[in-house]
């Protein structure tokens, strides 16, 4: 007998096409889902891109801070370093101390100072701080203290005043009270007496003359006038003038026979 070689029915081939087509399905779908999750993981992974309009505006938003910082910073160092007028000199600070506790005015201590002298003329005066030595009882020749002198720094005026042969009498003044504390006779040989009578007799112009040119051209507190000649030999009476708002002290030299200024000169040491 042959063998006869039998073929596979119809329904085992229709199952195992649907078998093979399953598998196929399988691993299609396995594959897009792969394909999924490697796209959200990347997604997940990968920085914001940043425009260029949001990049310019962070700049200039941290450039604006920047400023207003920088400007905030200048200015409250500005305010709290102190200005030029505010930084005075040794010389000027001690006039800002010494001038407003004067309470007595030159022309006051002037007048005060002429009457110890019979017949005397101011020939010079200064407002200073008072010394120790304006406070001794000793000196030659002796002095006289009629009344108790203020104490060390505290402001007195010092005053010159000669008699009629040249004579030159010291007296100081408490710039606070307007009593006179000290006087005592310069030690003067007789040429300088001499010397000092000439100039009062060449001298016209009084010292509140001189005064009032010199305040009349630069405005403040006086604190100093003294009978002088120049180096042209020309008779004199120099004004100190001390302005309160800077503190400088000009002084102006005034012609003592005609009243002309001579000289100006600002000291802002």
């Amino acid at each position: 007998m042959s063998s006869v070689r039998r073929l596979p029915p119809l329904r085992s081939m229709a199952v195992i096409c649907a078998l093979g087509s399953s598998v196929l399905l399988m691993t299609g779908c396995t594959s897009a889902d792969t394909t999924r999750s490697s796209v959200a993981e990347a997604a997940q992974t990968t920085p914001p891109t940043t425009s260029p309009t949001d990049t310019a505006s962070a700049t200039d938003t941290a450039s604006a801070t920047d400023t207003a910082s920088a400007t905030d910073t200048a200015s409250a160092t500005d305010t709290a370093s102190p200005s030029p007028s505010e930084t005075l000199t040794d010389d000027q600070s001690e006039r800002k101390a010494l001038v407003p506790k004067a309470k007595v005015t030159w022309d006051k201590a002037a007048d005060t100072a002429v009457k110890e002298v019979p017949e005397g003329k101011l020939v010079d005066l200064e407002l200073k701080p008072t010394s120790a030595e304006a406070t001794a009882s000793t000196g030659s020749p002796s002095p006289s203290m009629p009344n108790p002198a203020p104490s060390q720094g505290a402001p007195e005026w010092e005053a010159k005043v000669a008699a009629p042969d040249g004579t030159v009498h010291r007296i100081d003044v408490d710039a606070v009270s307007g009593k006179v504390f000290r006087t005592q006779v310069e030690d003067q040989d007789a040429d300088d007496k001499q010397q000092l009578a000439d100039r009062l007799k060449k001298a016209t112009q009084t010292p509140e003359q001189a005064v009032k040119v010199a305040t009349d051209k630069s405005k403040g507190t006086v604190t100093g006038v003294e009978l002088d000649e120049n180096d042209s030999r020309q008779l004199l009476w120099s004004v100190d003038v001390v302005s309160t708002d800077n503190w400088n002290k000009t002084t102006v030299d005034v012609d003592a026979t005609n009243g002309k200024i001579l000289r100006e000169d600002v000291d802002r040491d």
